[in-house]
Parts: structure tokens; sequence; C-alpha cells
């Protein structure tokens, strides 16, 4: 079997060490360097690399400008980008996952030394790398076409389903950001429910994508914070580095986060928020399971189905990762398998269809997916 092939492209001599050092231990890859974007672009002809490792601030031609050459001249070499976490770094990441990046890493900050260092871009890097590649292989093979939709689970009848639907989940990890951008502009303006998001991002990645979204959407979108009660119409994403949970407080529901060890290990974690919004709206949940490396979300949506709630999962063909959605169609957990561009609609179609009172209350064209 053929080693997959890395180009590491960072302008800091240290740096691409570390990382060389960390891939070229690992049997099944091997690491070519440059040293900018300018650099980079000319080796990867040379080379054929498998994987392009972009850092985003270098002399000649940065990390975004390469990107945006390297889709016009590539467009399907995986390209993950090498952020900080800064505010800075978090605002480039987002523009380059927009401009066609495949996922990120970032840079370890404070982790005590050299060896720590590689250790975190060790668990980081190498299984980001090996499953995109992976992923690579599996989109040519695979026979699902873009706009199928399969359901999975064995079919509940309509009357099963006796509960409004009061609240709507959603965990996503690897090509979330992009995911998110284009299902929740889609959500109209006066959605009956609260929406609540856990996205695998660090800290101040998360509050840079809320803040994104909301521009974006008819929604008003924010990142969770301690105390904030939940209202219809608004989508809170769990914040980097903390669990959020739900807490019911007299007549509010309002959220609380906490730094409880990592689950799947993941905080924020999919399980984590899930396993709460059950306890507080049982039978009344939603559930939507977005691409993503890993199965976190798979016993969350377990407890879902138990308590007779919904599940939705996007379809392999759509994800950039069909990790977390495919764990849980396997398990026959969803109650559909959906291409990423027909989500949105149906979750509007299924809380609509649940609330009687508010089908009533808006005309037909009120409570549709936004144009």
């Amino acid at each position: 079997m053929s080693k997959i092939r890395v180009l590491v492209v960072d302008d800091a001599v240290v740096v691409r060490r570390i990382v060389s050092d960390v891939l070229s231990a690992d049997p099944e890859l091997e690491v070519v360097t440059a040293a900018n974007g300018k650099i980079g672009l000319a080796k990867i002809p040379q080379v054929n690399p498998d994987v392009v490792m972009l850092d985003i601030e270098m002399p000649e031609m940065d990390g975004l400008e390469a990107l945006v050459e390297i889709r016009k001249l590539y467009p399907k070499l995986i390209v993950i980008m090498f952020s900080t976490l800064t505010q800075r770094g978090a605002t480039a990441t987002l523009d380059a996952l927009a401009r066609g990046a495949n996922d990120y890493v970032t840079k370890p900050a404070n982790v005590g030394g050299v060896a720590a260092a590689q250790q975190a871009l060790c668990e980081q890097l190498i299984p980001k790398i090996k499953t995109l590649c992976g992923k690579a292989e599996r989109v040519v093979a695979s026979p699902t076409k873009p706009n199928s939709v399969r359901p999975t689970a064995p079919a509940r009848p309509a009357s099963f389903f006796s509960a409004p639907i009061d609240i709507v989940a959603i965990g996503v990890s690897t090509g979330g950001p992009n995911a998110l951008s284009e299902l929740l502009p889609s959500i109209p303006a006066n959605f009956p429910v609260p929406i609540v998001i856990v996205q695998h991002m660090p800290p101040m990645f998360t509050k840079m994508l809320a803040d994104r979204l909301d521009t974006q959407c008819q929604i008003d979108v924010v990142e969770g914070a301690d105390g904030d009660c939940l209202r219809p119409g608004r989508a809170y994403v769990a914040p980097g580095g903390y669990h959020m949970l739900l807490k019911r407080e007299r007549t509010n529901i309002v959220l609380i986060k906490n730094q409880d060890p990592p689950e799947n290990s993941c905080r924020p974690a999919v399980d984590v928020l899930f396993r709460s919004v059950v306890q507080i709206y049982g039978a009344g949940v939603l559930g939507v399971i977005l691409t993503g490396m890993g199965q976190d979300g798979l016993r969350g949506c377990e407890q879902i189905r138990d308590v007779h709630g919904q599940v939705l999962a996007q379809d392999e063909h759509s994800s950039v990762v069909w990790g977390m959605p495919g764990f849980v169609a396997r398990a026959g957990l969803a109650d559909q398998v959906l291409p990423l561009n027909l989500i949105a609609a149906e979750i509007v179609r299924r809380v609509v269809k649940s609330r009687p009172q508010v089908a009533r209350q808006n005309s037909s064209s009120d409570l549709q997916p936004a144009q």
C-alpha cells in the first residue's frame, strides 16, 4: 500500500521540522516541505501530494492566496489549514473553509514544550489526514447520488410522533462551518422553536462562527452563554472548550456550560448536549447529525429514539466526512438520511407538521424554508 504524501507549507523552519517529525514517524505517511505558498504551488506538480497542509500567514504568498490557486488548478486536492488560536486565526480559518479548504488544525499553544506540541499535533493531525484521504477514495467509488433520499431506520407511522417538536438539536464536526452556512440561512425568521448546536471547534472559533452565521441567516445565531434563556427563532452554538447543557428554571429553559471531561475526545460534545435536551424535552426533540469525524452523537441519537423523538442524518455524498452521520445511519437511528441541500426543508416540514396550531396561525408561505 502506497504511503500518503503530505506537502507541509510553512515559513517557520521550527514549525516545519516539528510537523515533519510528527508525520514522518507514522509509517503510512511521507512528508515534503515548502517555505511559502509560492514555493508550495511550484512543488505540487513535482511531488504529487495527496494532502497539502497550509500555514495561513506566510511571506510572498500566504495560505489563503495559495488555497485559491490550488482550488483553481487542483480542485480535488485535500487541503488542511494550519491556524493559530487567535481571533485573526479564527477569521482566516473560516475564510479558508469557505474558499474550499477541507479542514484545519490549530497550532499547539501553551502545551508545555516541544514533546507536548508534537503529541498534540499527532492526536489532531494524523487522524484527519488519514480520514480525509480515505474519504477521497470513497467518494469516487460511492454509488450514492447527490440528491438521493434514503430512509434508513425502520419506518415509524406518523401517528407514532404524538409530541410537538419543541427544539432542534444539531451535531456537526469536520465540514461543519460550510454545512451550517448552507443549512441555517434556509430556516425562516419566524421558526417556532429554538435550535442548539454543537460544532467541534476550539475557543474563539465558535464565537467567530456564530457571528458569521448571524450575518447570513434570518434567525439570530449566537454563541451560547451561561443563563441564556432559549427562545424560538434563535440558534445557540456551544462555546469552544465547554460542554453546553440545558436546565429548567421555573418556566424558562436556560443554557449552562461546564468543563467536565471531554466525551468522544470532544468538548463541547454532541452526546452531552443531546442527553440534556432529551431530559428536558423528551419526545419533543428533533436531532440532526451532519458531517464529521468520529461517532460523537451516536449515543445521544439512541436516547432521542428511545423517547420517541426524531432523527435526521446527512448522507455520505454531501458529507465531507461520513463519520458521525454514518454511525447514526448504520445503527438504524435516522428517520431519514438526506443530502445537505434537503435537510433545512425537512426540519421545517417536520416542525410545522408537529405543531398544527403554528401551521394554522401562519399562511402556507410563512413557514417555508428561506430561499
